[in-house]
């Protein structure tokens, strides 16, 4: 007899919100089950951070082995148009490669997601045409899209990111999030 899958675990997040990078660095090595990539508007699940503590992110980032983090200029970045772009990536199956492509833009190279260059950059990264990426943030069902998906983060309880939703919890880490899954939590 096959034994039961687990769930798929869904990993709530923000392009401009640093410890959402350093868990989108380190999630799919942590679980072992592949997690949903669900982008949210962070400022809709709390209350956005202006100084979201630059040493302890920088550290964090070298302990687990990432590139030096290199801030943008403009901080805190406008990530509306960002997300809605994660959004659609989601829908055209892109979602991981354009979000870490993104995150890696703004972290490692010190880009402000606030810019549709950038943007384009990363969804460049991973073979999205600028022009349907465009036109897809423009679309009233990606804004929708990523409306409900917010809303769906904040029904599962989740006040905070990073959040990563396994078996009606919550975690802010993946491996916290991988022991409740092998049973450990």
């Amino acid at each position: 007899m096959a034994s039961a899958r687990p769930p798929q675990p869904v990993f709530y997040y923000d392009l401009g919100d640093p410890p959402c990078y350093l868990v989108a660095e380190r999630i799919m090595a942590s679980l072992p089950v592949i997690p949903e990539w669900e982008p949210v508007i962070g400022a809709e699940v709390r209350e956005p951070d202006p100084d979201p503590g630059r040493a302890l992110v920088e550290q964090l980032a070298s302990e687990h082995g990432l590139q030096p983090v290199r801030w943008p200029p403009q901080w805190p970045p406008d990530t509306r148009e960002a997300m809605l772009a994660a959004t659609y990536a989601k829908r055209v199956g892109r979602a991981v490669a354009f979000s870490l492509a993104a995150f890696r833009q703004a972290f490692a190279a010190g880009r402000d997601l606030g810019e549709q260059d950038t943007i384009l950059i990363a969804a460049a990264a991973c073979e999205m045409h600028p022009t349907a990426v465009l036109k897809g943030i423009a679309l009233r069902s990606t804004a929708q899209a990523l409306q409900t998906a917010t809303q769906r983060a904040l029904d599962a309880g989740a006040r905070s990111l990073p959040a990563i939703e396994f078996a009606g919890e919550l975690f802010s880490s993946p491996e916290a999030a991988a022991a409740a899954m092998r049973g450990g939590a």
